[in-house]
């Protein structure tokens, strides 16, 4: 399998359906930016490096994910806006564990 289904929420609360490599070694946040599922200049500031939280989604399926990273949790901790279900979407690579996964983008801080 090369593709799975992701369903994104954007931050105007439309639902999007997109096919997302597990071929590239993508993130969650560059599939965002790849679609163009957040303007410009406001997801992925920090480049993916987990630091700045522009990222942050929240999880809403029951989808197995890896485990936080200690900078995942360090960054999350000092966020606005964070929920039980939140992750970065740098921190979180796109496999075929992830078809049928749903998030959310947090608001912009």
């Amino acid at each position: 399998m090369s593709d799975v289904k992701i369903k994104i929420i954007d931050r105007d609360g439309v639902s999007h359906e997109v096919d997302a490599p597990t071929d590239m070694n993508m993130n969650i946040m560059e599939l965002v930016r790849a679609y163009e599922l957040a303007p410009e200049g406001t997801i992925g500031v920090c480049g993916g490096m987990a630091m700045c939280a522009s990222c942050q989604c929240y999880v809403l399926s029951e989808t197995e994910l890896p485990a936080k990273s200690d900078d995942e949790d360090a960054m999350l901790a000092e966020a606005f806006y964070v929920k039980d279900n939140s992750r970065l979407g740098c921190q979180l690579h796109i496999s075929e564990e992830m078809d049928g996964l749903e998030i959310e983008l947090a608001p912009e801080s």
